[in-house]
């Protein structure tokens, strides 16, 4: 038996090389141009948004109840001190700085108390989130009593003008 060559001729092998060359092209240009719309794609939009307003948070005298379990006592170790805040505002805020605001003074029926030696020392940086109402918050060891006070400030219960700053 004969074999026999079957030749293929050269216009057939550059036709099909064009073939595959302008299906490369084609496909290059294709996946090319999706890359680049894809890469270039720009769109608008509107979005709104409202700011609530802080409302001034309040401290207030504390109540019966309110009332820190430790005292103070000439020279001795710092006391507690409590505050009712009111947080008006619908969303909780943090507590951002104390500071004493004004003359510690003594309630009325310890009038002769005139050296009540009371000092008020807050925390450098609380960390204290007040939600929406009215909170206590204890500062704990931040009221002293110097030597300096009269024995007339015995049972005395003393006010401490304290500012807030909060932040949301």
């Amino acid at each position: 038996m004969r074999r026999q060559r079957m030749r293929v001729g050269r216009s057939t092998r550059i036709a099909r090389s064009r073939r595959f060359a302008l299906a490369a092209l084609a496909a290059l240009v294709l996946t090319a141009g999706a890359a680049y719309a894809y890469f270039t794609a720009s769109g608008a939009g509107a979005g709104a948004a409202n700011a609530n307003t802080l409302q001034a948070v309040t401290v207030s005298a504390v109540v019966g109840g309110d009332a820190p379990a430790s005292t103070l006592s000439p020279g001795g170790p710092a006391a507690d001190v409590i505050l009712r805040v009111n947080n008006p505002n619908s969303f909780s805020v943090r507590l951002y700085s104390l500071a004493g605001n004004g003359a510690v003074t003594v309630d009325v029926s310890h009038s002769s108390c005139t050296t009540p030696g009371v000092t008020f020392t807050p925390p450098s940086s609380p960390n204290v989130t007040l939600p929406s109402g009215s909170s206590l918050v204890h500062l704990a060891g931040a009221a002293t009593m110097s030597t300096a006070s009269l024995s007339a400030c015995q049972g005395a219960t003393f006010t401490i003008p304290v500012t807030v700053t909060v932040r949301t």
